[in-house]
């Protein structure tokens, strides 16, 4: 693409969108787990437009906290008072007229695609023209503003202003421009709000320039599904949809077997290599990763991990914010929390809560535990009922247990506490204080047997008879 450095992109983000029904500013309603601004904006970025901005409006500081937290270098450009798209397209001038042209989105068309972006730049700038815009034609038009060409004249009608002529009409407006700058910063003062909402309508510009004479050419996209907008619940959920199909149909082609597409959720920054396998009722959230040749059960939910080759993962298992090492195995009913490391060839088993914790190569953790706060060495064994005491009502305390030790069933450590290398705790025991190398640590009351206490409790039961 040529040209690249001189152009921008603006989208239009200021609405409220009132048929959301939601206190969430609509460019912010979710899909899948993004919001609707980010698909917009990395459709942008696949486009290869470097420059971006966004106009915020209502709720405008939730959109702005949003995009400086994760887009960084996009702009927000504050439009205070709501009068329609080409006012908002006005009081952004004096960012956008540094640039050759500019593209302008509005900003609830999730679906649409990085190639569309592409094609339309491409041929606005082979063509020289001073404004191209994407059209369609919808199953059912209702609601988009006409595309009325006649007599080499083109100009776009809202519906709300249109005759019943003109709504006969199937060739719609998607709301996607490109504008030489040159061209609206001359022109774009000619808005008027003398229409029944009583608002500047971009719309109008492609009238305005085509009657002056400049070249205003419609661009046809066969696809009217990726630049369908989201006005209620309703498209949201038909959006997120389509977007999960999308999702999951790039995931099979690069190998990743789905078993049943219809229940799995795949999030649109998680990356799996060929080869993954993928049990229904599975959802990847987030920055996630999944190696080669492993395996997610039934029910689990991975979010913003790394999970490496060849694990196993069983059902119903939570991990978040985690990484896991190559051949390891996890599961079933087990909760791996943030900032958990989870090292190769070990085991965590089912019903074990994990949090910020690093597991050792080949160490295991089979069952009925809770490890937080706890460093745990290579090949070491924690028992059935293993509670790290990690807070003592103020503050967390850190456990470290070291290489190739054992931790009988219902051990209670009591943080801060060392456990060397080579150890063994008996089983029971509270851990109050450090255990050196090679001990075995016994902390228990002795055990008292009571002679004749059945007998003794049936007399008694008798007697209250």
């Amino acid at each position: 693409m040529s040209d690249n450095n001189g152009i921008a992109a603006l989208v239009l983000g200021a609405g409220k969108g009132t048929r959301m029904k939601s206190n969430l500013p609509k460019v912010l309603q979710p899909i899948l787990d993004r919001p609707m601004l980010y698909y917009i904006l990395q459709a942008i970025r696949g486009a290869e437009i470097k420059n971006s901005a966004v106009v915020t409006g209502h709720k405008g500081s939730d959109v702005e906290e949003y995009l400086a937290l994760h887009w960084k270098d996009c702009i927000t450009i504050r439009q205070k008072e709501q009068l329609g798209t080409g006012h908002a397209v006005k009081i952004s001038s004096s960012w956008w007229r540094n640039f050759s042209h500019i593209v302008i989105l509005p900003g609830d068309v999730p679906l649409i695609g990085q190639k569309t972006l592409r094609r339309l730049v491409d041929t606005h700038l082979r063509d020289q023209n001073d404004c191209t815009f994407i059209t369609f034609e919808p199953f059912d038009p209702a609601g988009y503003g006409r595309v009325i060409d006649s007599e080499g004249h083109v100009c776009i009608v809202e519906e709300r202003d249109a005759s019943t002529l003109q709504k006969q009409v199937r060739h719609v407006n998607s709301g996607i421009y490109i504008f030489r700058t040159s061209a609206l910063i001359n022109y774009i003062p000619s808005l008027s709000a003398s229409n029944s909402q009583n608002e500047y309508y971009l719309t109008d510009l492609v009238s305005i320039l085509s009657i002056a004479g400049k070249k205003v050419i419609p661009h046809h996209v066969e696809n009217a599904i990726e630049l369908s907008g989201i006005n209620d619940p309703i498209q949201l959920s038909e959006a997120t949809g389509l977007m999960k199909e999308r999702i999951l149909k790039v995931n099979m082609l690069r190998g990743v077997r789905i078993m049943d597409p219809a229940s799995t959720f795949i999030g649109p920054d998680a990356t799996l290599d060929h080869d993954v396998f993928i049990e229904p009722f599975v959802q990847i959230w987030g920055q996630s990763s999944i190696g080669k040749g492993s395996r997610i059960g039934s029910h689990s939910i991975i979010s913003d991990s790394a999970i490496g080759e060849n694990v196993e993962i069983l059902s119903h298992v939570i991990i978040d914010q985690c990484t896991v090492d190559c051949n390891a195995r996890l599961g079933p009913f087990a909760f791996i929390r943030e900032g958990t490391e989870i090292s190769s060839n070990s085991f965590v088993g089912k019903f074990v809560e994990i949090k910020k914790s690093s597991l050792g190569k080949g160490s295991k953790v089979p069952h009925l535990s809770y490890i937080g706060d706890a460093t745990i060495g290579d090949e070491t064994n924690i028992g059935a009922g293993t509670i790290t005491c990690n807070f003592d009502g103020l503050e967390k305390h850190a456990t470290r247990i070291g290489n190739r030790s054992f931790i009988g069933s219902d051990t209670i450590i009591v943080a801060p506490v060392t456990i060397e290398d080579e150890t063994f705790t008996a089983a029971g025991s509270v851990i109050t204080h450090d255990v050196p190398t090679g001990a075995l640590a016994v902390s228990r009351s002795k055990q008292r047997n009571i002679e004749g206490w059945t007998q003794r409790k049936d007399r008694s039961r008798k007697r209250r008879k």
